[in-house]
């Protein structure tokens, strides 16, 4: 690949109890999108997901394991450092994280609960200021015998964090106080009993939200009011089609940045799901699903200009990339990178 093609880099999260390598470090070829590995590092175990904020060099991972952890990586050479030492968060397995108003925020999953860890001026991580625990259950026994936080993202306008539970079903809706650290629930969206809600994505316009479900497959399209920081069930619709008879898992959603169209990841039926949007942001419809090009997408992602989606497939250890057709929003396989236990992959 020529260095003047690089658009960037890319870091790829996996599971290093299932062979993955920790956090591999990209380059990004801005002609083709392909991906080369420059480096890995496995200082910490099972990177699941990761976040960087736009221009910075600091790489932040959660640990989800058990004892659940947060680490900071130095990412201005080829192999992430580590910066700082991991930092525990005082909740079970966490499975997601997100960076705003100083802090960084998990969200842990075995143990129903978001933490918040401030930021140094240096990028590494202080001690935990707070740990908010949710409280409900859901009707599936076997998956929501509790709550079972899977994903914290901040709103578009920065002033509220939202936590999706998939042990509850419900969104709820949390205001950190940057001063202090502290969490806490301003509102509770209930979703539909059972369907177990996983991850949310915004519309570009700020006033919809669309979130994804794991036990049953489909998409809850919402009102957002930043203002009054309240989230409204509009409707659901399906992410495969009906009558599918295999195993679907959705895991991850993805809204394009001009609002006309939403992916969505499929595990089991190893697909990407392409939806529609209205004019409005207010309807999704179903257009078709595609090949994933691998098995269990776990995560899916939009690359910096919008044109391409990466897909981490876990069982199948790759990530795959696609190239959107911008009238129809259906994305095409272009190419793969070899990525043992890949969980996510984001862009810095």
């Amino acid at each position: 690949m020529s260095s003047n093609n690089a658009a960037g880099r890319a870091f790829i999260g996996s599971f290093t109890s299932a062979g993955g390598h920790g956090i591999i470090a990209a380059a990004v070829d801005g002609e083709t999108g392909a991906l080369t590995r420059l480096g890995a590092t496995d200082a910490l175990q099972d990177p699941s997901f990761l976040a960087i904020a736009p221009g910075s060099t600091v790489l932040y991972a959660v640990s989800e394991t058990e004892d659940g952890a947060a680490a900071a990586f130095d990412v201005t050479g080829d192999v992430p450092r580590p910066l700082g030492d991991a930092v525990p968060v005082g909740g079970a397995s966490p499975t997601h994280l997100a960076l705003t108003a100083g802090h960084l925020v998990t969200a842990n999953y075995s143990s129903g609960s978001v933490t918040v860890l401030p930021v140094r001026a240096d990028g590494a991580l202080e001690a935990a200021t707070c740990v908010l625990h949710h409280r409900g259950s859901g009707p599936r026994a076997d998956r929501q015998e509790g709550p079972h936080a899977h994903q914290v993202l901040p709103d578009p306008g920065g002033r509220w964090l939202l936590s999706v539970d998939l042990g509850t079903d419900s969104v709820r809706v949390g205001e950190l106080t940057a001063t202090t650290g502290t969490l806490r629930v301003h509102t509770e969206t209930p979703l539909r009993p059972g369907t177990g809600p996983r991850h949310m994505a915004f519309h570009p316009d700020g006033a919809h939200a669309y979130v994804l479900n794991e036990l049953q497959p489909t998409l809850t399209v919402c009102r957002w009011d930043a203002e009054s920081g309240i989230l409204v069930p509009l409707d659901e619709t399906p992410v495969v089609a009906a009558g599918t008879d295999s195993e679907v898992h959705p895991s991850e959603v993805v809204a394009a940045h001009d609002g006309r169209y939403l992916w969505a990841a499929n595990r089991g039926h190893d697909s990407i799901a392409v939806l529609a949007l209205d004019a409005t942001g207010a309807k999704a419809e179903l257009v078709t699903t595609v090949p994933c090009g691998g098995h269990w997408p776990r995560d899916l992602t939009l690359d910096p200009t919008g044109r391409r989606l990466y897909v981490s497939n876990e069982r199948s250890g790759d990530v795959t990339w696609f190239d959107i057709d911008q009238e129809t929003g259906i994305p095409h396989r272009k190419g793969s990178i070899e990525a043992p236990a890949a969980s996510c992959v984001v862009f810095g």
